[in-house]
Protein backbone atom coordinates (compact mmCIF):
# COMPACT_ATOMS: atom_id res chain seq x y z
CA UNK A 1 0.00 0.00 0.00
CA UNK A 2 1.11 3.42 -1.42
CA UNK A 3 1.37 5.87 1.45
CA UNK A 4 0.84 9.47 0.02
CA UNK A 5 2.75 12.49 1.29
CA UNK A 6 0.28 15.32 3.27
CA UNK A 7 -0.34 18.29 0.57
CA UNK A 8 1.57 21.61 2.13
CA UNK A 9 -0.62 25.07 2.38
CA UNK A 10 0.30 27.79 0.26
CA UNK A 11 2.31 30.27 2.19
CA UNK A 12 2.72 33.14 0.08
CA UNK A 13 2.32 33.24 -3.58
CA UNK A 14 3.48 35.65 -6.53
CA UNK A 15 1.69 35.12 -9.87
CA UNK A 16 2.52 37.34 -13.14
CA UNK A 17 4.17 39.49 -11.05
CA UNK A 18 5.81 42.79 -12.90
CA UNK A 19 7.31 45.58 -11.20
CA UNK A 20 8.88 48.72 -13.05
CA UNK A 21 9.90 52.23 -11.76
CA UNK A 22 11.73 55.26 -13.14
CA UNK A 23 15.10 55.76 -13.19
CA UNK A 24 15.79 59.45 -14.69
CA UNK A 25 14.04 59.14 -17.96
CA UNK A 26 14.14 55.44 -18.07
CA UNK A 27 11.75 53.19 -17.48
CA UNK A 28 13.05 49.88 -15.63
CA UNK A 29 11.22 46.45 -15.46
CA UNK A 30 12.98 45.33 -12.25
CA UNK A 31 10.76 42.16 -12.56
CA UNK A 32 8.86 40.72 -15.89
CA UNK A 33 5.70 38.71 -15.23
CA UNK A 34 7.30 36.40 -12.74
CA UNK A 35 5.29 33.19 -10.64
CA UNK A 36 6.44 32.00 -7.91
CA UNK A 37 4.70 29.93 -5.22
CA UNK A 38 6.18 29.02 -1.39
CA UNK A 39 4.66 25.95 0.61
CA UNK A 40 4.73 25.36 4.47
CA UNK A 41 7.93 24.27 5.34
CA UNK A 42 9.32 25.02 1.81
CA UNK A 43 12.95 25.93 1.11
CA UNK A 44 13.90 27.88 -1.93
CA UNK A 45 16.76 29.69 -3.73
CA UNK A 46 15.96 33.23 -5.47
CA UNK A 47 19.40 32.88 -7.67
CA UNK A 48 21.29 36.04 -10.06
CA UNK A 49 23.51 38.65 -10.09
CA UNK A 50 23.23 42.11 -8.67
CA UNK A 51 20.53 43.65 -10.69
CA UNK A 52 18.46 40.60 -11.22
CA UNK A 53 15.81 41.32 -9.52
CA UNK A 54 16.14 38.43 -7.06
CA UNK A 55 15.85 40.91 -3.62
CA UNK A 56 12.80 42.88 -5.54
CA UNK A 57 11.50 39.82 -5.91
CA UNK A 58 11.71 38.62 -1.98
CA UNK A 59 10.67 42.38 -0.75
CA UNK A 60 7.38 41.99 -2.98
CA UNK A 61 7.14 38.09 -1.55
CA UNK A 62 6.99 39.88 1.77
CA UNK A 63 5.00 42.55 0.88
CA UNK A 64 7.25 45.40 1.40
CA UNK A 65 7.36 46.66 -2.19
CA UNK A 66 3.45 46.37 -4.46
CA UNK A 67 3.92 44.92 -7.77
CA UNK A 68 3.12 47.25 -10.68
CA UNK A 69 1.11 44.41 -12.23
CA UNK A 70 0.08 41.02 -11.30
CA UNK A 71 -0.86 39.79 -7.59
CA UNK A 72 0.79 38.91 -4.81
CA UNK A 73 -0.82 36.39 -1.85
CA UNK A 74 -0.06 35.48 1.71
CA UNK A 75 -2.06 32.37 2.29
CA UNK A 76 -4.60 33.11 -0.04
CA UNK A 77 -5.54 36.86 0.87
CA UNK A 78 -4.45 39.05 -1.75
CA UNK A 79 -1.35 41.15 -0.25
CA UNK A 80 -1.12 43.39 -3.90
CA UNK A 81 -4.05 45.19 -2.93
CA UNK A 82 -3.46 46.65 0.34
CA UNK A 83 -2.03 49.80 1.21
CA UNK A 84 1.56 49.88 2.91
CA UNK A 85 -0.15 50.09 6.19
CA UNK A 86 -2.56 47.07 5.99
CA UNK A 87 0.34 44.86 4.04
CA UNK A 88 2.91 45.53 7.47
CA UNK A 89 0.40 44.31 9.57
CA UNK A 90 -0.32 41.13 7.42
CA UNK A 91 2.73 40.59 7.10
CA UNK A 92 3.36 41.35 11.23
CA UNK A 93 1.48 38.03 11.31
CA UNK A 94 4.03 35.39 10.35
CA UNK A 95 6.71 37.00 7.74
CA UNK A 96 10.27 37.98 9.12
CA UNK A 97 12.97 39.84 7.77
CA UNK A 98 16.90 39.18 7.33
CA UNK A 99 18.74 41.56 5.32
CA UNK A 100 22.54 42.35 3.89
CA UNK A 101 24.54 42.76 6.81
CA UNK A 102 22.03 42.22 9.61
CA UNK A 103 20.59 45.64 9.66
CA UNK A 104 20.35 46.25 13.33
CA UNK A 105 18.81 49.06 14.84
CA UNK A 106 22.64 51.15 15.78
CA UNK A 107 21.94 52.24 19.29
CA UNK A 108 19.95 48.94 20.78
CA UNK A 109 21.62 46.56 21.98
CA UNK A 110 21.15 42.39 20.67
CA UNK A 111 18.44 41.90 23.58
CA UNK A 112 16.66 45.70 22.71
CA UNK A 113 17.07 44.90 18.89
CA UNK A 114 15.07 41.24 19.27
CA UNK A 115 12.59 42.53 22.37
CA UNK A 116 11.31 45.30 19.51
CA UNK A 117 11.32 42.75 16.86
CA UNK A 118 8.98 40.68 19.35
CA UNK A 119 7.17 43.73 20.58
CA UNK A 120 6.41 44.80 17.14
CA UNK A 121 5.19 41.65 15.70
CA UNK A 122 2.85 40.50 18.55
CA UNK A 123 4.06 36.85 17.87
CA UNK A 124 5.44 36.09 21.24
CA UNK A 125 6.57 37.31 24.87
CA UNK A 126 8.45 40.56 24.28
CA UNK A 127 9.41 39.76 28.27
CA UNK A 128 10.83 35.96 27.28
CA UNK A 129 11.79 35.93 23.43
CA UNK A 130 15.21 37.71 23.51
CA UNK A 131 16.58 35.61 26.07
CA UNK A 132 15.47 32.66 24.39
CA UNK A 133 16.47 32.91 20.86
CA UNK A 134 19.92 34.65 21.49
CA UNK A 135 20.65 31.42 23.60
CA UNK A 136 19.35 29.55 20.56
CA UNK A 137 21.98 31.00 18.20
CA UNK A 138 25.05 31.30 21.15
CA UNK A 139 24.96 34.98 21.90
CA UNK A 140 23.59 34.91 25.86
CA UNK A 141 26.54 36.49 26.36
CA UNK A 142 26.45 39.53 23.81
CA UNK A 143 22.99 40.43 25.02
CA UNK A 144 23.90 43.48 26.30
CA UNK A 145 26.42 44.64 23.47
CA UNK A 146 25.79 47.41 20.85
CA UNK A 147 25.83 45.86 16.68
CA UNK A 148 29.08 48.32 16.97
CA UNK A 149 30.65 46.00 19.25
CA UNK A 150 29.82 42.36 17.64
CA UNK A 151 31.73 41.10 14.55
CA UNK A 152 29.85 40.63 11.22
CA UNK A 153 28.99 36.71 12.07
CA UNK A 154 27.40 38.00 15.61
CA UNK A 155 25.61 40.52 14.09
CA UNK A 156 23.86 38.10 11.66
CA UNK A 157 23.06 35.86 14.37
CA UNK A 158 21.51 38.56 15.72
CA UNK A 159 19.70 39.14 12.91
CA UNK A 160 18.62 35.68 12.89
CA UNK A 161 17.29 35.88 16.31
CA UNK A 162 15.27 39.23 16.11
CA UNK A 163 13.30 37.52 13.19
CA UNK A 164 13.20 34.07 15.42
CA UNK A 165 11.57 36.28 17.67
CA UNK A 166 8.40 36.80 15.63
CA UNK A 167 7.85 33.17 15.68
CA UNK A 168 7.44 33.56 11.45
CA UNK A 169 6.09 31.04 9.15
CA UNK A 170 8.12 32.51 6.17
CA UNK A 171 11.44 33.75 7.09
CA UNK A 172 12.85 35.62 4.43
CA UNK A 173 16.71 36.46 3.69
CA UNK A 174 18.84 38.94 1.47
CA UNK A 175 21.99 37.89 0.97
CA UNK A 176 22.55 36.49 4.67
CA UNK A 177 26.42 36.07 4.22
CA UNK A 178 27.16 38.82 1.49
CA UNK A 179 29.51 40.28 3.72
CA UNK A 180 30.91 37.42 5.71
CA UNK A 181 34.05 35.43 5.09
CA UNK A 182 33.91 31.93 4.12
CA UNK A 183 34.21 29.82 6.79
CA UNK A 184 31.53 32.43 9.11
CA UNK A 185 29.11 32.25 6.24
CA UNK A 186 29.24 28.27 6.33
CA UNK A 187 28.67 28.50 10.21
CA UNK A 188 25.55 31.03 10.08
CA UNK A 189 24.29 28.98 7.06
CA UNK A 190 24.38 26.10 9.23
CA UNK A 191 22.60 28.03 12.21
CA UNK A 192 19.82 29.08 9.50
CA UNK A 193 19.36 24.94 8.52
CA UNK A 194 19.33 23.48 12.34
CA UNK A 195 16.62 26.83 13.40
CA UNK A 196 14.53 25.52 10.07
CA UNK A 197 14.75 22.02 11.08
CA UNK A 198 13.77 22.93 15.04
CA UNK A 199 10.97 25.73 14.15
CA UNK A 200 9.67 24.45 10.93
CA UNK A 201 9.54 27.60 8.93
CA UNK A 202 9.73 28.19 4.99
CA UNK A 203 12.77 29.43 4.20
CA UNK A 204 13.53 32.15 0.82
CA UNK A 205 17.43 32.76 0.39
CA UNK A 206 18.06 35.63 -1.94
CA UNK A 207 21.56 34.95 -3.29
CA UNK A 208 24.42 35.33 -6.16
CA UNK A 209 26.07 32.28 -4.36
CA UNK A 210 25.14 29.36 -6.08
CA UNK A 211 26.80 27.01 -3.42
CA UNK A 212 24.51 28.79 -0.65
CA UNK A 213 21.57 28.24 -3.00
CA UNK A 214 22.19 24.44 -3.55
CA UNK A 215 21.74 23.89 -0.32
CA UNK A 216 18.01 24.70 -0.39
CA UNK A 217 15.53 22.61 -1.89
CA UNK A 218 14.54 24.12 -4.96
CA UNK A 219 15.48 27.72 -6.97
CA UNK A 220 14.46 30.39 -9.03
CA UNK A 221 17.27 31.93 -11.36
CA UNK A 222 16.53 35.38 -12.53
CA UNK A 223 17.82 37.55 -14.94
CA UNK A 224 16.94 41.15 -15.95
CA UNK A 225 13.82 40.54 -14.00
CA UNK A 226 12.39 36.84 -15.28
CA UNK A 227 13.05 33.47 -14.59
CA UNK A 228 15.24 31.88 -16.68
CA UNK A 229 15.80 28.26 -14.70
CA UNK A 230 13.30 26.75 -12.43
CA UNK A 231 14.37 23.63 -10.27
Amino acid sequence: MTTQAPTRASLAACRNVSVTYRQGDTVVKALDGVALEILARDSVALLGRSGSGKTTLLHVLGGLVAPSAGTVEWHGQLLSSLDAAARGALRAGGIAYVFQGGNLLPTFTAFENVAYAACVSGRSDPASAPTEVLELVGLTRKADHLPAELSGGEQQRVALARALAQRPELLLCDEPTGHLDSDTAERVLDLIDALRAEFGFALTIATHDADVAARLERGLELHDGKVVREG
